[in-house]
């Protein structure tokens, strides 16, 4: 069978049901209102799942699911580099957020990219360690820092709220995603000019690396066609 998941829960689930409602596909629970299995009604082949929306990046990743719905921040967090890995299908118009380089209102002195270069260097010499960039996005900083050629800085998992670091003392620099910025705001943050690593939604993706066999190709594309998406940019590309 094909399987593909959506998000289990929160404003994304309720989207993704309207989204697919919208083009004239239902999804059916088939596990009762908390269980993790569901189906589209007239699609026998395809299996729904419900997983968390980074579970979904990384079970996508694996190759353990054929398609799922998942922010792009959280894909290209699993995979910065999707070529031969993952294929976006199609945005689907919701859930917008901006992974974003955010500094202290405080530095006024650093609006750029180029300013946070000079001050991460400054700061290693000074202090004999390397400035601190809070945040859950590893991969995405340290490929957008490597293509700004940023290297005197080092990486502080978050594990909670990310842009509270700067007043905790635990980083200087977060790394986050933002939609009205309001929350940065309200900590005393501001967005770099050139600091917005990716613009994100959420994207209907499908793994490269699953075992598609002629059932799931076709079951992909029925289902592809009946959502109005480009099943032939898909094939080029699976195994």
């Amino acid at each position: 069978m094909l399987t593909l998941a959506i998000p289990s829960k929160g404003r994304l689930k309720e989207n993704c049901h309207a989204w697919f409602a919208d083009r004239g596909v239902t999804i059916e629970q088939t596990a009762g209102a908390r269980g993790y299995r569901a189906s589209f009604a007239g699609f026998p082949t395809i299996e729904v799942m419900l997983l968390s929306a980074s579970e979904i990046a990384s079970t996508l990743l694996a190759g353990d699911i054929h398609m799922g719905i998942s922010g792009e921040d959280l894909l290209r967090e699993e995979a910065p580099e999707l070529e031969g890995r993952m294929h976006l299908v199609q945005g689907l118009g919701f859930g917008f957020a901006d992974v974003v380089v955010a500094v202290s209102n405080y530095w006024v002195d650093v609006s750029s990219m180029s300013d946070l270069d000079d001050v991460c260097a400054a700061y290693a010499a000074k202090h004999r360690r390397r400035l601190r960039v809070a945040t859950k996005y590893a991969g995405l900083t340290r490929q957008f820092f490597a293509q700004s050629r940023i290297s005197d800085y080092r990486i502080v998992p978050s594990a909670g709220a990310t842009e509270a670091a700067p007043a905790a003392g635990t980083a200087e620099v977060i790394v986050d995603i933002t939609t009205t910025g309001a929350t940065l705001r309200d900590n005393g943050l501001k967005v770099l000019e050139d600091g917005v690593i990716l613009k994100s939604q959420a994207q209907l993706a499908a793994s490269l690396t699953a075992e598609w066999d002629e059932e799931a190709r076709a079951a992909c594309k029925a289902l592809l066609e009946k959502l109005g998406c480009d099943f032939a940019a898909l094939a080029t590309q699976l195994p």
